[in-house]
């Protein structure tokens, strides 16, 4: 099986009049989409959970200017498309933006 980790990311639209961004309480924060992550030879939900908790560091960013959180996860068989992906080939018809993928050990 895969795991399918799913984001959302943020983007801070504070910017002052002198160029500068605000930041803390001044900051606003608004939601720009996310990005799909895969991550093969998963076995079970508990194999999954233990990925997700590992993998977070790489995934997660905050800084004053963006942000990206993992939103959702879930398992998926291999040849399973991804929401996103299915999307794309159903829209599009191709793949132009495929599920990053990352490992785990």
């Amino acid at each position: 099986m895969k795991l399918l980790i799913v984001t959302q990311v943020y983007e801070n639209y504070a910017w002052r009049e002198d160029g500068t961004i605000g930041t803390g309480n001044d900051a606003y924060w608004k939601a720009k989409g996310g990005d799909e992550y895969v991550v093969y030879d998963i076995f079970d939900a508990e194999d999954a959970t233990t990925a997700v908790m590992c993998l977070r560091k790489d995934i997660e960013k905050d800084t004053d200017y963006y942000r990206e959180q993992v939103i959702d996860w879930q398992l998926m068989d291999n040849e399973e498309l991804t929401p996103f992906e299915r999307d794309q080939l159903e829209y599009e018809g191709r793949i132009v933006y495929p599920a990053k993928e990352l490992t785990w050990a």
